[in-house]
């Protein structure tokens, strides 16, 4: 508002003298400008062009976006998803060294079981029983899911390797009660030896599930039952290697052999209740069972067909 009578006053009161006097407006003029430019209320576009500089500033810090770019580095574990179940899997083959336990010479049992192990028909073991919740039935027997709830977990030392799996169980509460179960998993430390952790449903028949832990005392059972054995064999099973389990057997299996052609060859038992044959010796072959009282099954006419659960017509005696 100032600024263009300022602008304006120069001109009109030095008529005669041009040059001096367009000299003199100029610096007059530029005077003016800073005069009325900096403190007045319309330089709030200088301070606009001012605040400019800063805004680059706050850019400077987005250099730290790139860390992002390692965050993808994990995602290279899918490639541990690759596992396909080709016949040479190297974590089945790496476990027959544990599962020779049972190779060693057997123990002379009671009841005529001569290859019985840490459980042999005609003795009674002492322990507690506690409960866990069974889930689909299925446990490191690795058996798959099941109907039947009457179930339970063997503490480690008597799992002994999987050589419990599929054993029939008769449990006795101090008041009397009692139930029968089919072992198809393991209990871990700290169960303790002799220790049987029964599915919640199986414990409901001994005491209330809110007793947590009651002594016990069990044996082993050889049931009456319609059932005949299956065989399975495993995910990635071939005629190069193969994983072989026994299921419906009355009596604990004590062997899984195959045929050579000149002979039998015994094969080794994991802890997750398969036999394996490395090197897929005798896979598709006819098979021999053989249980604790050394009763031996032939087997022939199954081949190789991974994950199907294929019957039999043989079962072992009842003792």
């Amino acid at each position: 508002m100032a600024s263009p009578s300022h602008r304006r006053r120069p001109r009109r009161e030095r008529r005669g003298a041009l040059v001096p006097a367009v000299a003199v407006a100029a610096a007059g003029l530029l005077t003016g400008l800073v005069v009325a430019l900096a403190p007045d209320g319309g330089s709030g576009t200088v301070r606009a062009t001012a605040t400019a500089p800063s805004s680059p500033t706050p850019a400077v810090t987005r250099p730290s976006v790139p860390p992002p770019a390692t965050e993808r580095t994990p995602k290279t574990e899918p490639s541990t998803t690759s596992p396909a179940p080709t016949p040479s899997a190297p974590a089945p083959s790496a476990r027959p060294s544990r599962g020779s336990t049972p190779a060693a010479a057997p123990r002379p049992a009671s009841g005529g079981a001569p290859l019985a192990g840490r459980i042999a028909p005609g003795n009674t073991y002492s322990g507690v029983a506690t409960h866990y919740d069974a889930g689909d039935g299925d446990g490191a027997c690795l058996y798959g899911p099941s109907a039947d709830r009457m179930t339970a977990a063997m503490n480690t030392a008597d799992y002994e390797t999987s050589t419990a799996c599929g054993a029939y169980v008769l449990v006795r509460a101090a008041g009397g009660a009692s139930v029968t179960v089919r072992i198809t998993n393991e209990c871990p430390a700290p169960c303790a030896p002799g220790q049987l952790d029964l599915s919640r449903e199986a414990f409901a028949e001994l005491a209330g599930l809110s007793a947590g832990e009651i002594p016990v005392t069990w044996s082993l059972l050889s049931p009456g039952t319609s059932e005949t054995v299956s065989i399975r064999y495993k995910t990635g099973s071939s005629s190069h290697w193969c994983g072989i389990q026994a299921l419906g057997h009355r009596n604990p299996l004590a062997r899984l052999e195959v045929s050579t052609g000149s002979g039998w060859h015994r094969l080794t038992r994991t802890e997750y209740n398969y036999f394996l044959s490395p090197d897929g010796t005798g896979c598709g072959g006819a098979l021999r069972l053989t249980d604790i009282h050394g009763e031996r099954l032939t087997v022939d006419g199954v081949g190789v067909r991974p994950d199907v659960v294929q019957q039999t017509r043989v079962q072992f005696a009842r003792h």
